[in-house]
């Protein structure tokens, strides 16, 4: 039986396409961070590029990794030493690709971390929402029938796996949603303009529990990590599908 494969190329270009990834600014390169063997059959996805997953990633037998937090931030000093010296050269000894896609990944409307989470929830009427860079980066919608906060936690709590800090000074039962996954406290106050009565993001800030307080908006802070997931998990089912590709997710929890 011959074992499904596709050629480095193609699966980045087909990626670059399928996520729109050319439009709009970035803070570090999408697509192709790190060339390895040019034909590809089996897929890891995490979401953070570390030398855990790589080593990881080897012993699975990885062609590509696929990630949504790459390695080269435009922040990130330029020299290769120390633990950016280590996992580039775990990548390139072993002839691993890898492959990352941020902003992307939370924007896009089909695998994208907010709009997965968004329909796990249950909204419906789903809509992009905030600007990032000049372009939407989170989802909200309404709930068909406005549930209890209560619920709200439980659900944000299966979906992302953990529980919740929740500043939850909001109106009960919660009639919607504003999600944007990652460190996206500031965009509250888009959720305040535009009277949504619930908001999650990954990372919260000392100033949020009063401003929730004050402004009657419940505030969710699943974890920065955990919201991050969704996304790149079902990337990588779409392309199971699409190539038959082997890929297999691998979790590096991160409590952040």
């Amino acid at each position: 039986m011959i074992t499904p494969s596709i050629d480095r190329d193609h699966l980045v270009a087909y990626l670059d396409e399928y996520l729109d990834a050319k439009r709009g600014r970035d803070y570090g390169p999408n697509g192709l961070q790190v060339e390895g063997r040019r034909e590809i059959r089996k897929i890891v996805t995490g979401v953070s590029g570390c030398l855990e997953l790589f080593e990881r990633a080897h012993a699975a037998g990885a062609d590509a990794i696929l990630v949504h937090h790459g390695i080269f931030w435009d922040w990130m000093p330029r020299q290769l030493t120390g633990f950016n010296y280590a996992r580039v050269a775990e990548l390139i000894r072993h002839e691993i690709n890898l492959i990352a896609y941020h902003l992307p990944l939370d924007r896009d409307s089909k695998v994208g971390n907010n709009a997965v989470a968004a329909r796990a929830f249950g909204l419906v009427d789903l809509e992009p929402f905030a600007l990032h860079e000049g372009l939407p980066v989170g989802f909200k919608g309404c709930f068909p029938e406005p549930i209890s906060a209560d619920e709200l936690v439980a659900r944000c709590t299966k979906i992302y796996g953990q529980v919740p800090l929740a500043f939850l000074g909001g109106p009960d039962p919660v009639p919607s949603l504003g999600i944007i996954s990652g460190g996206a406290q500031k965009e509250f106050y888009v959720a305040i303009d535009e009277g949504l009565a619930a908001y999650i993001t990954g990372e919260v800030s000392e100033w949020v529990m009063n401003v929730a307080r004050e402004t009657g908006i419940h505030y969710l802070s699943a974890g920065h990590y955990a919201t991050e997931r969704l996304g790149v998990i079902a990337l990588g089912d779409h392309l199971r599908e699409r190539f038959g590709l082997e890929v297999e997710f691998i979790d590096v929890p991160n409590p952040v």
